[in-house]
């Protein structure tokens, strides 16, 4: 048996989520169904994130176990042929130890959200931005969001139904930079909450449009109530960038 850890860009648009529904597609459910027409075998895959419905990857980290003899390389390219038509593709496919797991061994997660901000409809990005018409102050986005860099208890920006047992988590970084007409926001952390960085968004948001000032991040923070939370982002902009994990691993 073998553990491969895969590198997975997709489009979020068509799936209920990365991981396996009962009631629609997911990005799970692609990847190992391509993994049984290329091996014959029932695998199960493992993510790093758990994206939801309409969220994006640049590199989502992902492995699966195969007992078939096969190179990397050439399991990467079979899965490829078997993803299509599906907007799913693997950029890289390597062989790890038994005890590495996309999941549990990583050690940071880093997501980025696109915001168009124009008048005119969006044709090209449609379902890979949220389009907000009014006009954005990025600078005053980008001050205002380091008040949620560290540790604290981000209850404001936890979604209802998140199962993570403590609200407490540690943001490494959150930028807001313009370019062109798109204002871009970055952010890393060992891991997240349900909703967290779409909730942080869209009261971001709030302040680029002048509707909060930007000292009102801060109250939201403090508040730890889900009622003093602005705005949620739409899951259109979201991108799953990439896992850090230990060196060596």
């Amino acid at each position: 048996m073998t553990r491969f850890a895969l590198t997975l860009e997709f489009d979020g648009g068509p799936f209920m989520g990365l991981q396996r529904q009962p009631h629609g597609p997911s990005v799970q459910q692609a990847v190992e169904d391509a993994a049984f027409a290329v091996t014959g075998e029932r695998v199960t895959m493992h993510a790093a994130g758990r994206t939801d419905a309409g969220v994006h990857a640049l590199a989502m980290r992902a492995h699966i176990d195969v007992a078939k003899a096969i190179a990397p390389f050439r399991l990467m390219e079979a899965l490829n042929a078997r993803l299509r038509p599906h907007p799913v593709a693997v950029l890289a496919c390597a062989a790890v130890a038994d005890d590495w797991h996309a999941r549990f061994s990583c050690i940071g997660r880093s997501y980025l959200y696109r915001i168009v901000n124009r008048r005119a409809p969006l044709t090209l990005e449609r379902g890979r931005a949220w389009q907000v018409h009014a006009p954005l102050d990025a600078e005053a986005m980008h001050r205002a969001a380091q008040a949620l860099v560290g540790h604290h208890d981000f209850t404001t920006f936890r979604s209802a139904h998140c199962q993570a047992q403590s609200p407490l988590k540690t943001l490494d970084r959150l930028d807001v930079r313009r370019d062109g007409e798109a204002v871009i926001v970055e952010t890393e952390a060992r891991s997240y909450l349900h909703h967290q960085v779409r909730s942080m968004v869209g009261c971001l948001a709030l302040v680029g449009m002048g509707r909060w000032p930007e000292a009102r991040m801060a109250e939201a923070l403090t508040a730890r109530d889900r009622q003093a939370l602005g705005l949620n982002a739409p899951p259109d902009g979201l991108y799953f960038t990439g896992a850090k994990y230990p060196a060596g691993a």
